[in-house]
């Protein structure tokens, strides 16, 4: 019941933010835009949405490793492109997170190495995008005029700083305490394992790389969106601008984005002295290239094997004895 009921209020929320986004959007006038020409910017953004996949299978890999969960190339791949097509579907951003970690579980892996892989693999994610929205601020805060801008930009970006550098804190703490309380014990191992992954003389200079790649694909993505309807944008507004956009986006809660990207995106742009409608758009056609990676994931689950095996057997999570 519970779960039918955070699953409606996130429906709602996407609803309920689509709505304030989009009553100002001008459909005719970017229907009108698409061409032949839009066609092949938006089939290169598709194209790099897959390749962005695939970076993130990189890190992926080195992260689950340290987990205890090694992952083939092919393997992580397919789960990566199977948790687009849920990230679209269950009622979060962050919905194909949940599929993947019961993939690498299913195969071999076990729950607690699976569930680890998955949280700090994002984890590291967060935090590489926060250190990228601190560095650009002085430019953001020069193509954001707005106060109000400024301070939601600041807040939300050193929220997420700080909730990131107290993890990594909190994985360096020898409190024998913190490994004895349920409550603390999982997300203590996990913070072990990212400093240990972060701050590794052998791992960090590709977790680094990978990190900062998979977020600056983001931006060449929404730059190719924008090439697609000749949106009056360059590609350092667009540089300033996607990253805050993502990290708000990866709130769960709404349904893949949808809503949050489309209101926070046209804010943003407004802020920086920008058509908002122009975000709107931009955002709309994000989500329809993400949609469509989606839609693939969504046939290679169909003919995988994990799902004959699921829509065979019933699985059930094994029982793992407490460390």
């Amino acid at each position: 019941m519970r779960r039918i009921l955070l699953s409606a209020i996130k429906i709602l929320v996407s609803a309920a933010l689509l709505y304030l986004a989009l009553r100002k959007a001008n459909f005719a006038d970017l229907a009108s835009r698409i061409d032949l020409a839009s066609g092949a910017w938006l089939g290169l953004a598709l194209a790099l949405t897959f390749f962005q996949i695939f970076i993130g299978v990189l890190r992926w890999r080195i992260v689950s490793a340290q987990c205890g969960a090694p992952l083939r190339i092919r393997e992580a791949m397919r789960y990566n492109v199977i948790g687009t097509f849920f990230n679209q579907t269950l009622p979060s951003s962050i919905g194909g997170d949940a599929v993947r970690l019961w993939l690498v579980a299913r195969s071999g892996a076990g729950w607690r190495a699976a569930t680890y892989s998955i949280f700090v693999d994002r984890a590291i994610g967060l935090i590489a995008l926060a250190i990228i929205i601190v560095a650009s601020l002085p430019w953001s805060y020069h193509l954001i005029g707005d106060p109000y801008g400024r301070s939601a930009l600041a807040l939300v970006d050193f929220a997420a700083l700080a909730g990131g550098t107290g993890f990594l804190v909190l994985g360096a703490l020898p409190w024998q305490w913190l490994k004895r309380w349920w409550a603390t014990h999982h997300v203590h191992a996990c913070a072990v394992i990212a400093n240990r992954v972060i701050f590794s003389r052998k791992n960090a200079p590709a977790i680094a790389v990978l990190s900062f790649m998979v977020h600056f694909l983001a931006v060449v993505i929404a730059w190719c969106v924008v090439q697609s309807i000749a949106a009056p944008v360059g590609f350092k507004q667009i540089f300033l601008l996607i990253p805050p956009v993502m990290l708000i986006t990866m709130l769960p809660i709404s349904i893949a984005g949808w809503g949050v990207r489309e209101a926070t995106m046209g804010l943003a742009f407004g802020y920086a002295g920008l058509v908002t409608s122009e975000g709107v758009n931009v955002s709309l056609l994000y989500g329809a290239v993400s949609f469509v990676a989606g839609a693939i994931g969504g046939l290679v689950w169909i003919f995988s094997a994990e799902k004959a095996a699921k829509d065979a057997v019933p699985v059930e999570a094994p029982v793992e004895a407490a460390e």
